[in-house]
């Protein structure tokens, strides 16, 4: 087996192991293995992430969890709690399943608090969206309308979607 193929592997099978962690949205716990429609999902969240729009809008939407922030489309927004400043921290595997929100231009408010609003730069220089002074992520296998990995602990924290105030929600 090549070095290729076994990166390969060893992603897909850390992929899989991490969506199965999360669930899904019958909640039975997600599939074990990789399977077609998760590598669609995680090639999905890598465009989102390599292909920031100009100005990220940022709105409010309601939510099984209340009023939260999310971008134009309504796609719910994550903060992960490990993250103390508003450098990111999440890179990697951690970045292939949770796809920061970035932008290429000063991120705009349509609901949310245009105050709380900025940016960070990631370690490739791209510009990553903060709200309240969290970087904020999306969940690869969320749709706009779906949350499905609210307080949820992975990579050394928990995921939690984000109030309008900039707090997590509970």
């Amino acid at each position: 087996m090549t070095m290729r193929a076994l990166a390969l592997l060893l992603l897909l099978a850390t992929a899989a192991l991490i969506v199965a962690g999360c669930g899904d949205a019958d909640g039975n716990g997600g599939a074990s293995g990789s399977d077609p429609a998760t590598e669609k999902s995680a090639e999905a969240g890598k465009a989102r992430a390599s292909r920031p729009p100009k100005g990220t809008r940022v709105k409010v939407v309601s939510s099984d969890y209340g009023r939260v922030i999310a971008d134009g489309k309504g796609e719910a927004f994550y903060l992960f709690d490990k993250e103390k400043t508003k450098k990111a921290e999440c890179y990697g595997t951690c970045a292939d399943v949770w796809p920061p929100v970035l932008t290429k231009g000063k991120p705009v408010a349509g609901g949310g608090e245009q105050r709380l609003l900025g940016t960070t730069k990631r370690s490739d220089g791209k510009l990553q969206v903060t709200y309240a002074g969290h970087p904020l992520y999306y969940y690869v296998d969320d749709s706009p309308g779906t949350i499905l990995c609210h307080d949820v602990a992975e990579f050394g924290g928990l995921w939690l979607v984000v109030k309008p105030n900039g707090q997590a929600a509970s």
